[in-house]
């Protein structure tokens, strides 16, 4: 009889042992259970690039080539038809001041689209150029922006003419 209280107490005291180690595994998978919420909103982003862009065309307004190049990443290209790809901040500062010099008095950006994840983000664009109040050309654009310094920045920027050759 000793023999079965003892052999019932020990298979009790397992029982109760695996419970409770199989009630802590429920809880703590309960407890450990983690909801990430995603860091990317590419809403936020597109709001972001627009007001980039504002601010884009405010520079270029008042000739300031030097701040709208550092609206670029340090490694950006700016690549526009008839030119080789200019690359490098500096170098992209250069040509927005010729393009400045050549008459261009002011730039208008409207953005139709983007798409892109946390790491870099498409812009799909039209734009329109003026000398003066009279519009010379109208054409699109693509930007891909890159995060650098925690903003939004011109990483390749490729645009083109609507307008036929002369």
């Amino acid at each position: 009889m000793k023999n079965s209280a003892k052999s019932f107490t020990l298979l009790t005291m397992m029982l109760l042992f695996i419970a409770s180690i199989t009630s802590c595994n429920e809880k703590a998978a309960k407890t450990t259970e983690i909801v990430v919420e995603p860091t990317f909103n590419l809403t936020i982003a597109k709001t972001e690039i627009q007001d980039a862009n504002k601010e884009f065309m405010a520079l270029y307004a008042t000739n300031d080539s030097i701040g709208l190049s550092n609206l670029y990443t340090q490694d950006a290209k700016f690549m526009m038809n008839g030119a080789p790809a200019t690359i490098g901040r500096k170098n992209i500062q250069s040509t927005i001041a010729a393009i400045m010099k050549s008459g261009v008095s002011s730039v208008n950006l409207s953005t139709t689209d983007v798409w892109g994840t946390e790491n870099i983000v498409t812009e799909e664009g039209e734009l329109s150029l003026f000398v003066g109040d009279d519009k010379v050309d109208q054409g699109k654009y693509m930007v891909l922006w890159k995060k650098e310094e925690g903003k939004w920045k011109l990483h390749r920027d490729i645009f083109n003419s609507n307008l036929p050759e002369q």
